[in-house]
């Protein structure tokens, strides 16, 4: 069965998003040593899993990037969970509809091996967190208050500390496993 893994940068403060939806502030705290932990995290992944909105922007930007990020973001299999998204012109992409717990679980009994890497996308990882169905958590903690926002938590939640990784430029990768 594969495991599912939520990856995301979040603020100092415990926000994904800044109420504009700007994403510049997640430049704060990015470094080589933390682009190779990330580039790690994303080669290693069996799927990707992302929202719609997601979706939209990446699926413009990463077939025509280059950069060692390109390759796993074009060649890797991209989940794309929506329900009112009709079709998918990036390579490897399926669309999943439905129920997202459902669809979720389906996924993680019936996948290969390895796991299904979700990314991006505040509401999108907020309604996984809610499922319940992440196996662990990998946040990139970056050096920056936002003050408001779009939190990814919005209810009590133990998960347990596995590693901390400190980059160079002071954004600190959090791996946590979801206490069961």
């Amino acid at each position: 069965m594969a495991s599912l893994i939520l990856k995301m940068s979040i603020s100092l403060d415990g926000y994904v998003a800044p109420p504009d939806g700007s994403t510049e502030w997640s430049e704060a705290g990015r470094s080589p040593d933390g682009a190779s932990w990330t580039l790690d995290t994303i080669s290693n992944a069996a799927a990707h899993l992302m929202g719609s909105a997601t979706y939209a922007r990446w699926a413009d930007f990463w077939p025509g990037a280059p950069g060692p990020f390109a390759k796993p973001m074009n060649e890797l299999p991209k989940l794309v969970f929506s329900n009112s998204l009709q079709s998918a012109d990036w390579a490897e992409t399926t669309i999943v509809s439905g129920d997202l717990a459902d669809a979720v679980t389906r996924l993680k009994r019936e996948w290969p091996s390895g796991y299904l890497l979700a990314q991006g996308g505040a509401r999108f990882a907020r309604s996984l967190a809610q499922t319940g169905l992440i196996d662990e958590y990998r946040l990139v903690i970056h050096p920056v208050i936002l003050g408001a926002g779009e939190r990814l938590f919005t209810a009590p939640l133990t998960i347990e500390p596995i590693r901390t990784t400190a980059f160079s430029s002071g954004a600190v990768a959090q791996v946590f496993a979801a206490h069961r």
